[in-house]
């Protein structure tokens, strides 16, 4: 779940320092200086010492311009250089995730350590039970020795004191596919044949040592020369994120830039007609249980660790390729913007090539904030399409599709439905013994993020203020007829 922090806050200035640089015509010529700028000699390091400091936040703008840490070549490229390549759009390889190394330095290399409440007792648990002979007692208080342990806890257990800790590694515990590991080095590496782009890592690392390869610099570099026309396909998770109404966050969108605007609650609905025709086909031919597809980082979590569920997933496409697609058609000469809280829709839309640009909301923020937008300070307008159902910005929730489903489907059908909110290691394990034993549910909404889109890792809300904000933009669209 996306939360704030200092490491947090560093990465939004380095986006807002960008955009009002490349705003004001002045990126080649001040860029090198923002480490300067941001971490001068007049305060007190974080790290070891100042230059520590501003060669991570070197390596982070770089990757806030697109660029893997490992492109590098030599150490004295300026900045700039990266910027003039940026501007002009880096192909990311699919990879869309880097480790910056130099601030990826201070988690512990092993997870089990011993604290002074350690008492020396005669009994030594800890040592007895320690199947590798890695615990001696030095002193009165026992010693963990690193090469022999092998992580196992049975110590930690043992200890009737609770004096053995467990020190997690932040990132590698929040990994629901263990795609993330140190290296000889002590540096965490991304295993991108196993990474689902979840995101989990990125939000969870407190020293924002995991970074998003942004598309920031070419985008807003092709919005402001109008190198192109632009047409921006707006996530309903977008919407739950501020204190303003759909109209406005929409109009506020619009005036960074963009020719037109769609929201992709939009392609919600064809997703929601295709999804229920083929659920019902499914169930009349006595098909096993069928799961949604929205959620790109699931769909890559099946095809990459669990293929025996692929057969069950929905062949519809997302309301993300649903929207771009009539934009294509409809727009023929604009570029596409996604604009959303997911970092995995970077994939979808590399794999589709229907999407050109996606932004992040917190990019989008980072964009307001640079160019003294104030989405509050607009007036409802007209740009907000109310032939839009309420269940179509709900997709932004757990349980929104699920929901959308059940109001499509006849009032007499008898579909036995279950929600999977979030993956993690205990939800992918119930996901492995579904294909084992089929469960007794006809239809299986799967989100990898913990509430859902709103709680997506690009957003900058908490999930309570979200889900009580996605409801009041729900019920800004006039609900549907009920039913006689």
């Amino acid at each position: 779940m996306t939360y704030f922090n200092n490491a947090v806050r560093t990465k939004r200035e380095l986006l807002i320092r960008l955009i009002q640089l490349l705003d004001s015509n002045q990126l080649f010529e001040h860029i090198d200086r923002i480490p300067l700028d941001m971490r001068p000699k007049t305060k007190a390091p974080i790290r070891c010492c100042v230059h520590k400091d501003r060669a991570v936040i070197k390596y982070k703008l770089m990757a806030a311009m697109g660029f893997n840490i490992s492109d590098e070549e030599d150490e004295l490229t300026p900045l700039r250089d990266y910027a003039l390549k940026a501007i002009e759009g880096i192909d990311s390889n699919g990879e869309f995730l880097t480790v910056v190394d130099e601030a990826c330095s201070s988690c512990v290399q092993v997870n089990y350590t011993v604290s002074n409440l350690c008492q020396g007792c005669e009994g030594r648990p800890c040592q007895v039970n320690c199947p590798k002979d890695a615990i001696t007692v030095i002193n009165g208080k026992a010693n963990i020795d690193h090469h022999k342990c092998v992580n196992c806890g049975l110590c930690q257990k043992a200890c009737p004191f609770h004096a053995i800790a467990y020190l997690p590694v932040p990132c590698e515990e929040s990994c629901p596919v263990k795609a993330i590991r140190k290296d000889e080095y002590g540096i965490e590496k991304i295993d991108f044949d196993k990474c689902i782009h979840c995101g989990k890592c990125m939000t969870s690392c407190p020293f924002g040592a995991i970074a998003e390869k942004s598309q920031i610099l070419h985008f807003y570099n092709t919005l402001k020369l109008k190198k192109q026309k632009m047409v921006a396909l707006v996530a309903p998770a977008v919407l739950s994120q501020y204190k303003a109404s759909s109209s406005q966050i929409l109009e506020a969108i619009k005036s960074i830039g963009f020719d037109k605007v769609v929201e992709v609650a939009e392609g919600a609905e064809v997703t929601t007609q295709e999804e229920t025709k083929e659920l019902m086909e499914n169930i009349n031919q006595q098909k096993p249980f069928m799961t949604t597809s929205c959620c790109p980082a699931y769909v890559s979590l099946a095809e990459k660790h669990l293929p025996k569920l692929k057969e069950h997933i929905s062949h519809t496409p997302t309301p993300m390729y649903f929207t771009a697609k009539q934009a294509k058609e409809t727009y023929p000469d604009h570029a596409t913007v996604f604009i959303g809280p997911c970092l995995a829709k970077r994939q979808e839309a590399y794999i589709s090539g229907l999407v050109d640009f996606v932004i992040t909301t917190e990019e989008l923020g980072s964009i307001w904030t640079a160019l003294q937008i104030d989405p509050t300070s607009f007036t409802d307008s007209e740009i907000v399409n109310q032939q839009l159902k309420p269940q179509n910005r709900g997709f932004a929730a757990s349980g929104g599709v699920h929901q959308s489903i059940l109001l499509n489907l006849n009032k007499d059908a008898q579909i036995r439905t279950h929600i999977i909110n979030g993956l993690n290691k205990k939800s992918i394990k119930l996901l492995k013994a579904y294909t084992k034993k089929e469960p007794n549910f006809d239809f299986i909404e799967v989100m990898a993020c913990e509430g859902g889109c709103i709680s997506g890792p690009g957003n900058i809300a908490t999930h309570g203020f979200s889900q009580n904000n996605l409801q009041k933009v729900m019920d800004e669209l006039a609900p549907e007829p009920a039913m006689k």
